[in-house]
């Protein structure tokens, strides 16, 4: 089953171009037909001519990067966009997702459903669709916000997984909160599941476990891609009879989207180091399951700076509700993916910990485990997490925390309200992620 890749704005089609990279690197290195048969019909489709186009389609307000990554997947000479797969104006949102939502939205929108349709009709079988998007932005998250919604109007029997880039804590854009707190909010009526990257978490990856010393956004939108490219490839699941899973959007979604109030997903990676130090590192996956297990419970984003001092409460200790640091992560489910040598030996009995779990649904339900022998980009053996979970909960809470101080002081209200946006739109999208917030904070119950 092929997966349809919506890119939107600048994060979108820059982590896009990435993905799209990793994988055909993936697929070449790979020593097994049948995994490289099913991520090239997943990810690409094959002209007349024999060359490989992948299955996306590019949308910008500007035509800028649209141009570049375009030029820049034609020139690696291994696989491009199709020549009519993209959609560009020549002006742009302005970091206004109303000006996104409300404009070039709906005025777009028959142009934009037509070059989804045509990619969709490249497809045998559709599995569905995953738009990747920032929130703070305007195209990205205005424009993808609309773009959702017209993919849940148009394939509503098609999955959706969101791609979510989070800014800066920092800030990129004054009103980013705003943008952020109106995408989350209108993506929970209509997403099957979001998954996140927070761009401070990725910044700390390429500084501490890449050893990179001038960060750029490339060097994010790489590592980003990576860890997509390992969720997203080829495994084998519980469902899938000994063969390479088909579709990884429904079983994905079924494995941890099992209740509408809770869709946010994180994802972390192990290993994650430079690749000049890959060929003299050995791993083992008791040490690497450890890790990644210690990195859930104590919300640790990366291998480095683990906290070793958190551990499940006793089952007769209730369980914390603050959002106080070095506080456990409670989650609601859990997909562990195992890719490499020996992966059938790998113990992971300590991910199916009742003390992990919120206590209304059993172990055996709330987690999940997939396995690949193919190893992933160059690692011998790799493993990631997506974990729904309160993981989120704390810069969440700081987003909508920053955008509410903001709208009751009015600042920037009227900037929205002249696209269309009224100030009791702002007050709905403040009342749903209070809910989810509540949601997951209850999660520790």
């Amino acid at each position: 089953m092929s997966v349809v890749t919506v890119q939107l704005g600048q994060c979108g089609n820059q982590v896009g171009q990435e993905l799209f990279d990793i994988v055909w690197s993936d697929v070449q290195d790979a020593q097994r037909k049948a995994y490289s048969s099913v991520s090239c019909e997943r990810f690409f489709r094959q002209t007349t001519q024999g060359d490989f186009e992948a299955r996306a389609v590019l949308i910008d307000m500007e035509p800028k990067v649209i141009n570049h990554s375009m030029s820049k997947a034609a020139k690696n000479g291994r696989w491009r966009y199709g020549e009519t797969s993209h959609f560009s104006q020549k002006q742009g949102s302005g970091n206004n997702w109303a000006n996104g939502y409300c404009v070039h939205g709906p005025r777009h929108r028959d142009a934009v459903e037509e070059l989804v349709r045509r990619e969709v009709e490249h497809c045998d079988m559709l599995a569905g669709f995953i738009p990747i998007m920032s929130v703070a932005g305007g195209t990205g998250s205005g424009v993808g916000t609309f773009v959702t919604q017209c993919l849940r109007d148009v394939y509503p029997s098609s999955f959706v997984l969101n791609h979510l880039t989070w800014p800066y804590g920092t800030g990129e854009v004054i009103v980013q909160n705003y943008n952020s707190v109106l995408t989350l909010a209108h993506l929970y009526q209509l997403s099957d599941a979001m998954l996140v990257h927070e761009n401070d978490t990725v910044h700390k990856i390429c500084s501490q476990l890449l050893k990179i010393k001038q960060i750029s956004f490339s060097d994010i939108n790489r590592v980003i891609a990576h860890q997509l490219g390992g969720v997203l490839q080829p495994t084998l699941t519980p469902d899938s009879c000994g063969a390479f899973s088909r579709n990884p959007l429904g079983e994905l979604v079924s494995a941890l989207a099992c209740h509408p109030e809770y869709k946010l997903l994180s994802v972390c990676n192990i290993p994650q180091m430079a690749s000049s130090s890959i060929a003299f590192s050995t791993f083992s996956w008791p040490a690497l399951l450890k890790h990644l297990r210690q990195m859930l419970i104590s919300n640790s984003k990366m291998e480095e700076g683990i906290d070793w001092q958190v551990c499940p409460p006793p089952a007769s200790v209730g369980r914390s509700r603050t959002l106080t640091a070095g506080s456990f992560n409670t989650s609601l489910a859990n997909l562990l993916i195992l890719r490499g040598k020996d992966v059938y030996s790998a113990e992971t009995g300590g991910f199916e910990d009742s003390a992990i779990y919120t206590s209304w649904l059993p172990p055996n339900e709330a987690f999940s485990l997939w396995k690949s022998p193919v190893p992933f980009n160059k690692y011998e053996k790799s493993a990631t997490l997506i974990s729904n979970s309160q993981a989120l909960l704390r810069p969440l809470d700081d987003m909508v925390r920053k955008a509410w101080n903001m709208f009751a002081s009015r600042a920037y209200i009227h900037q929205y309200v002249k696209f269309g946006i009224s100030e009791e739109d702002f007050l709905d999208s403040f009342t749903c992620l209070e809910q989810v917030i509540s949601s997951y904070t209850q999660l520790q119950c």
